[in-house]
């Protein structure tokens, strides 16, 4: 089927990923403070980190972050894309609870 595209399954895996870089970085997904403060970082983040991350003595913490970050681009993208052709995609706890940190803060910034 033309344009058909396996947003479950995409959901599925980028919150699997999601979830061990949780696990690396200590995140509780039901602390919304610290999923706020971490969103915060993730809207604040700059290619920077990435470079650090790349060239530094390896800090699994940092590179976890940077990866999850990078999730989370994906994971607004797989969003948009499927509700692009009608379809409602989302993960599990992790990503719902990222997700909503990431829109509040977002919302945030806006009135300001």
């Amino acid at each position: 089927m033309a344009g058909f595209d396996h947003y479950a399954q995409d959901s599925s895996e980028i919150e699997a990923e999601m979830i061990r870089k949780g696990v690396v970085l200590g995140i509780d997904w039901s602390d919304q403070a610290a999923l706020r403060m971490l969103a915060k970082e993730a809207l604040d983040h700059l290619s920077r980190d990435v470079s650090i991350a790349a060239t530094a003595p390896v800090d699994y913490k940092l590179m976890a972050k940077v990866d999850l970050f990078g999730l989370a681009g994906l994971m607004l993208k797989t969003m948009t894309k499927s509700a692009d052709q009608g379809i409602e995609s989302h993960g599990g706890p992790a990503w719902k609870a990222f997700a909503q940190a990431l829109w509040a803060e977002k919302e945030l910034r806006s009135k300001s």
